[in-house]
């Protein structure tokens, strides 16, 4: 499995943000991760990312344990967090090199991986221009780009399309439709129609829990649609 979560829980004070979930993402999978605001979708994708320690259970990436074995986890790793955290007075090419280096890139290799990675998220026309000067959309590509730069096995994006607007999200849908061929990707979101574009796979969660773990087609047994099974589910 690429990832494997087991009776996770994260407790702020009295609060159970995340309350003992388990759930396994296969190699090649597009998971959908579902759930109203403040349902921990946030909080279990940090813990997978290390950015944040568990208070309970277990979460491995590419067979490596977050707490065990960290540094092997980030390498694996591809993250865009979900207010995608900018140099916005970098130039595009610039921060994908700097952001490759960090990953131990260096000389051509570096530059090859930078010009591949530009090309692949549409960068191309933009590559010259200040991070600050670009749209919305063109600032999630290039949190792409970040994500995707050191060709990680696994794509961990907590709510890549929020605030675009309906061409930008056709876009960057795409785009991760076409870059998950390749990798494990999970991704956050509470948007109906994203879900039923990209993935193979959906889990829910609500106030902490799972409360379902399926296909799409799955979920919708019964003749309901995706969107009545998600309001049953996390009302």
């Amino acid at each position: 499995m690429s990832i494997k979560i087991q009776n996770l829980s994260k407790v702020y004070g009295t609060q159970r943000a995340v309350d003992d979930i388990s759930f396994e993402v296969a190699k090649g999978e597009i998971v959908g991760f579902l759930g109203p605001n403040g349902a921990g979708k946030s909080t279990t994708m940090k813990i997978l990312t290390g950015y944040v320690p568990a208070t309970d259970g277990s979460a491995e990436v590419n067979g490596f344990d977050v707490k065990i074995s960290p540094m092997q986890v980030k390498s694996s790793i591809g993250y865009l967090p979900e207010h995608n955290p900018l140099y916005l007075d970098m130039y595009v090419r610039e921060f994908l090199e700097f952001t490759g280096s960090l990953y131990s890139l260096k000389g051509k290799t570096l530059q090859i991986k930078v010009a591949e990675t530009i090309e692949m998220v549409g960068l191309g026309l933009e590559k010259h221009k200040k991070i600050g000067q670009l749209s919305k959309g063109y600032r999630q590509r290039v949190g792409l780009a970040q994500a995707l730069i050191h060709n990680p096995d696994v794509l961990i994006l907590d709510e890549p399309t929020t605030g675009l607007d309906p061409n930008q999200l056709v876009e960057i849908r795409d785009l991760i439709k076409s870059v998950g061929k390749n990798k494990t990707v999970i991704f956050s979101t509470h948007i109906m129609q994203e879900v039923e574009a990209i993935c193979d796979r959906v889990v829910i969660i609500n106030r902490g829990k799972i409360v379902a773990n399926g296909t799409l087609s799955e979920l919708k047994q019964g003749g309901k649609g995706i969107e009545d099974v998600f309001r049953e589910l996390t009302t």
